[in-house]
């Protein structure tokens, strides 16, 4: 299934104008680019010096014909982790040989595909690290201090008129169940130990180097824990890992934080878990069908929304522009990649 992108109006003879590029512009090595990464919406003259990008919003043709007509001999695509690459986007590019996405996790991606071509990826790196344990944190501050529904008590007038706000619940103390104890993982654990929470975690593999107790699964995990932060990639293993059972198990003062992928709760449950009151709470960076976001939560004064942005600062998204030019550099240069996954 080949999938449409949205592209602004260009004349139609768009195509045929790229003559009129510079030469020195031509010489650049040329890299694939299916959708505005925000990298390049914040820093769009970032790469003109360095490479030219084929972006395919600028042309006229079906995504089909563009990649047939205009893509047959790039070897390098820059992704910026939403539009799937499938095995039918990636037939179309015949000379591909390296992708290198600016998201950590890698489900946008047709692995086995890539396996089977001998396709590189290389992905965000640590670059997003701090950034996005600092969400989970505050999003599971928010969640226990009430800040967000507080700040709607205040703006509304109901201090005034209703008196105190209702109590909120301290950080300090709580077990808190970290889903994923990878680069993102360990900088929560970080964050929460200095104030005083105690960690234990799941998973792949138990980490011999770290002291936190270890659950094998999460559904132990989750009864041991008074919150559950959820910071892995989402996979076949993970897709609905944190269900209702789950939910019960973490009990009706628990709180989930998602700053994984949306597809790793089961949302539907997750909400009637929220409305049955059988969890406490929930701070939510990511969704199953985003950017639409199911109505339920949107009510809910125990939850706290963001829009997928737990990466996006200015000093995060420059740090990827180098990242990405590193990594493009390294594979025009035949030099080895600074973030090749190797576990594909």
């Amino acid at each position: 299934m080949l999938y449409n992108i949205s592209r602004s109006k260009k004349h139609p003879k768009m195509a045929d104008n790229r003559e009129s590029q510079s030469d020195s512009c031509q010489d650049l090595p040329q890299v694939l680019v299916l959708e505005p990464p925000p990298i390049l919406q914040h820093y769009p003259n970032y790469f003109s010096n360095k490479f030219q990008l084929l972006k395919a919003w600028d042309y006229s043709l079906p995504l089909n014909q563009f990649l047939a007509t205009q893509a047959q001999s790039v070897r390098a695509l820059l992704s910026p982790g939403r539009y799937p690459l499938n095995q039918d986007i990636l037939r179309l590019i015949p000379s591909l040989q390296l992708i290198v996405t600016t998201s950590a996790g890698l489900n946008h991606i047709d692995l086995p595909e890539c396996r089977r071509r001998g396709i590189s990826i290389a992905n965000a790196g640590n670059v997003f690290t701090e950034d996005s344990a600092d969400l989970g944190v505050a999003l599971l501050i928010d969640v226990l201090r009430k800040i967000t529904a507080a700040d709607g008590y205040v703006r509304q007038g109901l201090w005034a008129k209703k008196g105190d706000f209702p109590l909120g619940s301290k950080l300090g103390g709580k077990r808190v169940g970290i889903v994923g104890l990878g680069n993102i993982g360990m900088e929560v654990a970080k964050r929460l130990r200095a104030f005083g929470s105690k960690i234990l975690y799941t998973s792949r593999k138990e980490k011999p180097h770290v002291s936190y107790a270890y659950y094998s699964n999460v559904y132990d995990l989750a009864t041991e824990s008074d919150a559950l932060i959820i910071c892995c990639g989402l996979t076949d293993e993970t897709r609905n890992i944190i269900n209702k059972p789950v939910m019960e198990a973490l009990g009706k003062d628990g709180v989930i934080v998602n700053i994984g992928r949306g597809g790793i709760v089961n949302e539907k449950e997750l909400i009637e878990c929220l409305v049955e009151g059988k969890i406490g709470g929930a701070g939510l960076d990511v969704f199953e069908k985003e950017p639409n976001v199911p109505e339920e939560l949107l009510t809910m004064e125990n939850v706290v929304l963001s829009p997928h942005r737990a990466v996006h600062t200015p000093e995060s998204l420059i740090s990827m522009c180098e990242h990405v030019a590193r990594n493009l550099e390294a594979f025009f240069s035949n030099k080895p990649l600074i973030s090749l996954v190797l576990d594909l």
